[in-house]
């Protein structure tokens, strides 16, 4: 009888060891975005300024073009954005990955970690993949060569089943956490402040880790990926559920007479509030572009991350945002 109270003694000490370290973890936590969410205040986030024209202009001029260095100061002197969010590698990957290469590693140089309760992140870096469905293979090499750059979230583009979720997460997770990640690190131990060991124990995702630091974004912007949102959000380990609000603009749309695109507007917002909808049954956090006139309206409805371009407007949004959510 005895032995048996002994060992059940043991097992309630291991599990509260195991509840301390969790809790030692979480209060030590390295990426401001995760802890925002666990704390349920709003995220809000910029585009990186970029050497891309704004849509319709014309080419910014080769002596005009900012250097990745430039471009680095010029993100770290705006202090209000929770995260850097860069879209480029989205469609020609290989011709993008050296320019946001050169930005990140300019960015690490201005890297400072914050102190305030404890070292980490100031500038965490969210970037697009492409499409993982085609290729799943070739997504998991170029998302394991995002992550060695140190960024610290992957948002997947035009996801249409549970099943690219899943290929997507097991992408960014160490063979160590039972993933398909590539073993190395790259950078990113450097960019997080880490050593390379406490790099690869906090390199996993959550919150299918509740101790791991990456995140990713899932984005459904197809007639498809709405017939499969529920099952898309219900897959444990998503981090943030998107609509794909410009691209499903384009899916609601029609042309007109003139043939110019005609927005079936209470179509395209149905589909928006069809993605929250599956937040909400699944409990998972859910986020959309937005905008200054939009942004209290967008959280009213259930919303919390938020992304927006890099600019007056984009600064005006967050200005709004942190007003609505009492961030100061």
């Amino acid at each position: 009888m005895r032995s048996k109270s002994i060992a059940r003694a043991a097992v309630l000490l291991s599990i509260a060891i195991s509840s301390s370290v969790a809790l030692a973890d979480a209060a030590q936590r390295i990426n401001p975005l995760i802890d925002l969410i666990e704390q349920g205040k709003p995220v809000m986030g910029l585009y990186a300024p970029s050497n891309r024209a704004p849509y319709g202009a014309k080419e910014v001029e080769p002596a005009a073009r900012k250097t990745p260095a430039q471009l680095a100061k010029e993100t770290v002197a705006y202090q209000l954005s929770d995260f850097v969010f860069d879209g480029s590698m989205e469609h020609d990957y290989d011709k993008a990955l050296p320019v946001f290469t050169a930005y990140a590693k300019a960015l690490g140089a201005e890297q400072r970690l914050r102190d305030a309760p404890h070292p980490r992140i100031a500038y965490p870096m969210i970037v697009k993949m492409h499409e993982i469905a085609p290729d799943p293979a070739l997504a998991a090499r170029h998302i394991s060569q995002q992550l060695d750059l140190g960024v610290s979230g992957i948002m997947f583009v035009d996801v249409q089943s549970a099943e690219e979720v899943k290929q997507g997460i097991a992408a960014m997770r160490y063979p160590a956490h039972g993933g398909t990640r590539a073993n190395s690190v790259g950078s990113a131990p450097k960019y997080w402040g880490l050593s390379e060991q406490e790099y690869r124990r906090k390199a996993d995702v959550w919150p299918l880790n509740p101790q791991g630091e990456l995140i990713n974004w899932v984005v459904v912007e197809s007639k498809e990926g709405l017939k499969n949102v529920r099952e898309i959000a219900a897959v444990k380990g998503v981090g943030v559920l998107w609509p794909g609000a410009g691209t499903l603009r384009r899916v609601f749309s029609t042309p007109g007479p003139d043939g110019k695109p005609v927005v079936d507007e209470a179509a395209w917002e149905g589909a928006i509030q069809q993605v929250l909808s599956a937040c909400k049954e699944f409990k998972v956090t859910c986020g959309i572009p937005t905008s200054p006139d939009q942004i209290e309206m967008r959280m009213k409805q259930g919303f919390s991350v938020f992304v927006m371009n890099w600019g007056e407007s984009g600064f005006k949004t967050i200005e709004v945002g942190r007003k609505a959510a009492g961030r100061s």
